[in-house]
């Protein structure tokens, strides 16, 4: 694995240092689906424009240097993303193949929880406001 300051977060928020856009969410509120995109693509104020009136966060996804500690979901103490391992956890798969996907070598997820993280991967939205039960539960910062 990469050194954790070449580490990426595929859930990161638009506003972070380095933040690229790596997808657009497709797919319905109840059943997303990411539509990864072939290169990342920096984010500009015309880019997080596009996606009003919903917010950035809801309508594409970003990657960006993992915050490691300053994140709420980052263990310190066993170096790892818990969101990461709550999705593989917690989700059900919703495919049987890797997607195709530009930051995969330098993605946490991945590196952490290898294909069983990819194969949930495309139904995340970073701002769900109807999130299943189940992505409910991942997210939480209280469950382990």
């Amino acid at each position: 694995m990469a050194s954790d300051n070449a580490v990426l977060c595929p859930s990161a928020q638009p506003e972070w240092d380095g933040a690229q856009v790596i997808g657009v969410v497709a797919g319905t509120p109840e059943q997303p689906e990411m539509a990864y995109l072939n290169t990342p693509q920096p984010v500009t104020e015309q880019v997080l424009a596009m996606a009003g009136p919903l917010t950035p966060a809801e309508v594409f996804r970003f990657s960006a240097p993992c915050a490691c500690s300053g994140c709420g979901h980052f263990a310190a103490e066993e170096s790892k993303c818990r969101l990461a391992e709550k999705v593989v956890r917690f989700t059900p798969s919703v495919t049987e193949q890797l997607p195709v996907c530009a930051i995969r070598a330098d993605c946490r997820w991945w590196n952490q929880e290898g294909k069983a993280a990819c194969f949930r991967c495309p139904q995340v939205v970073t701002n769900n406001l109807k999130p299943s039960d189940e992505m409910r539960r991942a997210a939480d910062y209280g469950v382990i």
